[in-house]
């Protein structure tokens, strides 16, 4: 497992920016790590919002958030980013980054072992 801390949530109106950060301590790991973020409404599924395979190219987001969201990573930093533009009321949700040590992507939370504690995001006028 790989720790992973996340920061940037907090309450943004409609149409407004915020940027996730999720660090991870051990800096030689997190370069043979998938990040994924995943989001989570109470009540309802995991979703899978965006990944990126270890060297941070070409991620894969979902639909919902396609064009409006950017993840990247930054292997120096130890540290994957989720910028979120553009928000909209149904994308507030807890937000979490999640870690697994295959080199592909995958929106199946059951498969990773390495989580942060997760950042709220609320997005509300």
């Amino acid at each position: 497992q790989l720790p992973l801390v996340e920061s940037g949530g907090g309450l943004v109106q409609p149409g407004g920016s915020l940027r996730l950060s999720c660090a991870a301590s051990d800096g030689a790991s997190f370069d043979y790590y998938t990040i994924t973020w995943f989001r989570q409404v109470p009540g309802k599924e995991r979703e899978g919002v965006s990944c990126t395979t270890f060297r941070g190219r070409e991620p894969t987001y979902a639909n919902s958030v396609k064009g409006r969201f950017t993840m990247s990573r930054d292997n120096d930093k130890s540290t994957a980013y989720l910028q979120m533009n553009s928000l909209k009321p149904e994308d507030t949700a807890v937000y979490y980054c999640a870690g697994r040590r295959y080199n592909y992507c995958t929106f199946d939370a059951r498969l990773y072992a390495s989580w942060g504690q997760g950042t709220q995001v609320t997005v509300s006028s």
